[in-house]
């Protein structure tokens, strides 16, 4: 167990941004998988404004240091790949 005050500031920073990141990551798998099955059912029209919406969230997302850039870019390059089938 953490003794000094300083671990024991930093344990429940800790605690907090995990359950936010936790809750980021999440949000963004939710709405990656609604933007694949606009994708999927064929409208393509809400589609490509969706994805606007979850490159944004993405974008923010690695600004913020929750997901890597590159995961973000990534994930940004496969929706748009998508897309333009």
């Amino acid at each position: 167990m953490r003794k000094n005050a300083s671990a024991l500031k930093r344990s429940r920073q800790n605690l907090k941004r995990k359950i936010r990141n936790v809750s980021v990551k999440s949000e963004l798998k939710t709405i990656e998988k609604r933007c694949i099955n606009m994708i999927k059912a064929g409208k393509k029209d809400e589609a490509i404004e969706f994805f606007k919406f979850v490159a944004k969230k993405l974008d923010t997302a690695a600004r913020k240091r929750i997901i890597h850039k590159n995961k973000a870019a990534r994930k940004k390059s496969r929706l748009n790949v998508l897309l333009l089938k």
